[in-house]
Protein backbone atom coordinates (compact mmCIF):
# COMPACT_ATOMS: atom_id res chain seq x y z
CA UNK A 1 0.00 0.00 0.00
CA UNK A 2 3.03 2.32 1.05
CA UNK A 3 4.54 2.17 -2.81
CA UNK A 4 0.98 2.78 -4.20
CA UNK A 5 1.06 6.67 -2.30
CA UNK A 6 4.61 6.73 -3.60
CA UNK A 7 3.74 5.78 -7.13
CA UNK A 8 0.69 8.06 -7.17
CA UNK A 9 3.11 11.19 -6.06
CA UNK A 10 5.64 10.55 -8.40
CA UNK A 11 2.91 10.04 -11.23
CA UNK A 12 1.27 13.69 -9.79
CA UNK A 13 4.62 15.13 -9.45
CA UNK A 14 5.36 14.36 -13.36
CA UNK A 15 1.57 15.71 -14.88
CA UNK A 16 2.48 18.64 -13.25
CA UNK A 17 5.56 18.99 -14.50
CA UNK A 18 5.19 17.79 -18.13
CA UNK A 19 1.46 19.53 -18.52
CA UNK A 20 1.70 23.71 -18.49
CA UNK A 21 -0.79 24.60 -16.50
CA UNK A 22 -1.64 21.23 -14.87
CA UNK A 23 -2.22 21.60 -11.24
CA UNK A 24 -3.33 19.08 -8.51
CA UNK A 25 -6.97 19.78 -7.80
CA UNK A 26 -7.46 21.87 -4.73
CA UNK A 27 -8.31 19.55 -1.52
CA UNK A 28 -12.07 19.94 0.04
CA UNK A 29 -13.02 17.77 2.75
CA UNK A 30 -15.25 15.00 1.07
CA UNK A 31 -17.58 12.46 2.33
CA UNK A 32 -18.75 8.88 1.51
CA UNK A 33 -22.43 9.65 2.46
CA UNK A 34 -24.85 12.51 2.35
CA UNK A 35 -25.65 12.98 6.20
CA UNK A 36 -21.71 13.38 6.41
CA UNK A 37 -21.18 16.02 4.41
CA UNK A 38 -23.97 17.47 5.83
CA UNK A 39 -23.19 17.32 9.17
CA UNK A 40 -20.19 19.60 7.87
CA UNK A 41 -22.15 21.98 6.62
CA UNK A 42 -25.77 22.53 7.38
CA UNK A 43 -26.34 25.16 5.95
CA UNK A 44 -25.39 24.59 2.34
CA UNK A 45 -26.49 22.36 -0.21
CA UNK A 46 -24.32 18.77 0.09
CA UNK A 47 -23.34 18.39 -4.14
CA UNK A 48 -22.19 14.91 -5.43
CA UNK A 49 -18.41 16.09 -6.74
CA UNK A 50 -17.61 13.24 -10.11
CA UNK A 51 -13.56 13.56 -8.65
CA UNK A 52 -11.88 13.05 -12.19
CA UNK A 53 -13.59 15.81 -13.62
CA UNK A 54 -14.27 18.24 -10.82
CA UNK A 55 -17.76 18.66 -11.74
CA UNK A 56 -20.49 18.40 -9.18
CA UNK A 57 -24.15 17.30 -9.69
CA UNK A 58 -27.04 18.58 -7.64
CA UNK A 59 -30.11 16.30 -5.47
CA UNK A 60 -32.91 15.05 -7.90
CA UNK A 61 -29.86 15.08 -11.37
CA UNK A 62 -29.58 12.13 -13.12
CA UNK A 63 -25.65 11.55 -11.74
CA UNK A 64 -26.11 12.49 -8.11
CA UNK A 65 -24.72 9.67 -6.20
CA UNK A 66 -23.85 7.98 -8.99
CA UNK A 67 -20.57 8.08 -10.89
CA UNK A 68 -17.78 5.98 -10.43
CA UNK A 69 -15.31 7.82 -8.37
CA UNK A 70 -17.06 10.31 -6.41
CA UNK A 71 -18.08 11.94 -3.12
CA UNK A 72 -20.61 14.19 -1.56
CA UNK A 73 -19.41 17.93 -0.99
CA UNK A 74 -20.47 21.16 0.48
CA UNK A 75 -21.17 22.80 -2.59
CA UNK A 76 -20.10 26.65 -0.85
CA UNK A 77 -16.72 25.01 -0.40
CA UNK A 78 -16.35 23.22 -4.11
CA UNK A 79 -17.29 26.69 -5.88
CA UNK A 80 -14.37 28.36 -4.07
CA UNK A 81 -12.07 25.44 -4.73
CA UNK A 82 -12.96 26.26 -8.28
CA UNK A 83 -15.26 23.26 -9.18
CA UNK A 84 -18.14 23.66 -11.35
CA UNK A 85 -21.85 22.41 -11.77
CA UNK A 86 -23.09 20.10 -14.18
CA UNK A 87 -24.32 21.76 -17.65
CA UNK A 88 -26.67 18.59 -18.52
CA UNK A 89 -27.74 16.92 -14.93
Amino acid sequence: MRHAHLLVAILMTFICVALPGAEAAPQIPIFSSEPQAQAHCPSDEVVWLNLPTGIYHVQGSRWYGATKNGAYVCRGEADKAGYRASRNG
